[in-house]
């Protein structure tokens, strides 16, 4: 099967699917806006990607990059795809695309008394299966703090200078911070 990577903006044909994906795939408190993301996707620096397995969408992903490294916001399959091995094609098409590139990402911590904490433990591995690991660094967006995975070792400082530019005064409700 076939992954290929289709910059996506408020008028492409999946544009409604990806956005209700979106919508049913992360919690309110760990979602931006919709439009800003598309408004935002218009910046260079930001990619905005639907997934497509032989021409059918099957997921998103959303990536800011600044220098050598690229954040990646978001990444969910459509929940009918889920299971089948598309998602890690698709990891797998991300790591080939920003090839070079320090890729990284936010995740839940592990709390043991989460609701989700199966699913957590799982997102997890299959990022560690996918070639990221474990980086001793935490981001806090809003009022949500997650651990960080990645491909390299990522500063603090390049976190809050890609989000300075990507949110504006809005940064300031953002932070990186090394694990102690």
């Amino acid at each position: 099967m076939l992954i290929t990577l289709k910059r996506i903006n408020m008028f492409s044909k999946d544009y409604r699917e990806i956005s209700r994906l979106y919508r049913t795939a992360f919690p309110a408190d760990e979602r931006a806006p919709m439009w800003y993301m598309a408004l935002k996707s218009e910046n260079e620096n930001v990619d905005f990607w639907g997934i497509y397995a032989d021409g059918e969408w099957v997921g998103l992903a959303y990536v800011i990059s600044e220098g050598s490294a690229s954040y990646l916001f978001y990444l969910a399959m459509s929940e009918d795809r889920r299971g089948k091995g598309l998602g890690s094609r698709a990891m797998q098409s991300l790591l080939i695309h920003y090839e070079g590139q320090r890729i990284f990402l936010a995740l839940e911590q592990l709390d043991e008394s989460a609701d989700n904490f199966e699913e957590r433990q799982r997102r997890r591995k299959f990022y560690m299966r996918n070639g990221l690991k474990p980086l001793p660094l935490t981001i806090r967006e809003a009022t949500v703090t997650y651990d960080v995975m990645g491909t390299g070792s990522v500063k603090p400082e390049e976190y809050e200078s890609m989000m300075k530019k990507y949110l504006g005064p809005a940064s300031r409700l953002v932070s990186m911070d090394i694990k102690e």
